[in-house]
C-alpha cells in the first residue's frame, strides 16, 4: 500500500503535465506494488488453503489486484501508460478502505462452502469487476480527450493518449470481457452447494449481481443496436462502476451466503 500510495502521489505530477509526457516511473511503481501484492495474496492463499476471496478485505484487494494486472499488461504499450494516472488513485483508495480492521476478521470466519467451485466463482466475478474498473478508467481518459478536443486544447494534439476512437473501443472491449466473466461467475455460483433453507436467487448479493448484470447488458445492447457510443457510453460505464464501488460492500454484509 505504501508503494501504491507513492504511485498515486506521482500521478498528481503526471496530471500537471497535461498528458504531454509519459514516464516509466509510475509503471515501475505499480509493478513493484504488484509484486508485493501478489506475494501477500499467495501467502494468504497457502495459509487458508484456498483462494483468498472470502471476506470484504480479501475481495476488495483481489479486485484491486486485477486492475493493476490489467494495467501492467496494457501499459507495455507506451501510449497506454497514462492509464496509471487514473488507476493508481483508485487502487490506493480501495486498498486503504480494505485495511479497515473490521473488514478482515480472524482466519476461520469464512463461508462454509468447500472445494474449488467457490474459489472459481469468486475469482471469475472479481476478475469481471476488475475489467469493469479498468474500463471505467479508459472511459475517464476518453472523456478527458474529448473535452480537450472540444475546446481545441493543444494538449489533445500533443497528447500521448491513444486516439479517441481507440479509447472508446478499449472501453467497450473491457466492459464486454467483464460482462462475460460476471455471467460465467454467476452461472458457477448457481451450481454451488448452499446451507439448507437459503434461496440462492433471493440472497441480497445475488439480487444485486443480477441488477448489475442487467445494467451492463443494457449498456452493451444500447451500444450495439442503438448506437450508444462516445460520451454517453463512457458516462454509463463510469456511472455503473461507481454504483459497484458504492454498493458492493453493503450488499456483501447483507448476504447470508457471502457473509454467514
Amino acid at each position: 500500500m505504501i508503494v501504491y500510495g507513492g504511485s498515486a502521489l506521482y500521478s498528481i505530477f503526471l496530471w500537471r503535465k497535461g498528458f504531454r509526457h509519459h514516464d516509466r516511473i509510475n509503471y515501475l511503481l505499480l509493478l513493484a506494488g504488484f509484486v508485493f501484492h501478489t506475494s501477500a495474496m499467495i501467502k494468504r492463499g497457502f495459509d487458508l488453503k484456498h483462494c483468498p476471496i472470502n471476506n470484504i478485505f480479501e475481495a476488495t484487494m483481489f479486485i484491486a489486484w486485477t486492475i493493476v494486472t490489467a494495467y501492467l499488461i496494457f501499459g507495455m504499450w507506451p501510449r497506454l501508460r497514462f492509464l496509471s494516472v487514473f488507476a493508481a488513485p483508485v487502487v490506493f483508495g480501495m486498498g486503504m478502505f480494505a485495511l479497515m480492521p473490521a473488514l478482515d476478521p480472524p482466519h476461520g470466519v469464512h463461508s462454509q462452502f468447500t472445494g474449488g467451485g467457490p474459489s472459481l466463482h469468486g475469482a471469475l466475478i472479481l476478475l469481471g469487476y476488475g475489467a469493469f474498473g479498468l474500463g471505467s478508467v479508459a472511459a475517464v481518459m476518453f472523456l478527458t480527450q474529448e473535452h480537450d478536443l472540444k475546446f481545441h486544447k493543444l494538449r489533445a494534439v500533443f497528447s500521448l493518449l491513444p486516439p479517441i476512437q481507440r479509447l472508446e473501443l478499449v472501453t467497450h472491449r473491457l466492459v464486454l470481457a467483464g460482462f462475460i466473466l460476471l455471467t460465467v461467475g454467476l452461472h458457477v455460483g448457481g451450481r454451488l452447494p448452499r446451507p439448507e433453507g437459503v434461496q440462492y436467487w433471493q440472497d441480497a448479493k445475488v439480487v444485486w449481481s443480477i441488477v448489475l448484470w442487467l445494467l451492463y447488458l443494457t449498456l452493451l445492447v444500447w451500444r450495439w443496436r442503438f448506437a450508444l457510443a462516445g460520451r454517453r457510453f463512457a458516462c454509463g460505464v463510469i456511472g455503473t462502476f461507481a454504483f459497484v464501488l458504492l454498493t458492493f460492500w453493503g450488499t456483501n454484509l447483507l448476504s447470508t451466503l457471502h457473509n454467514p
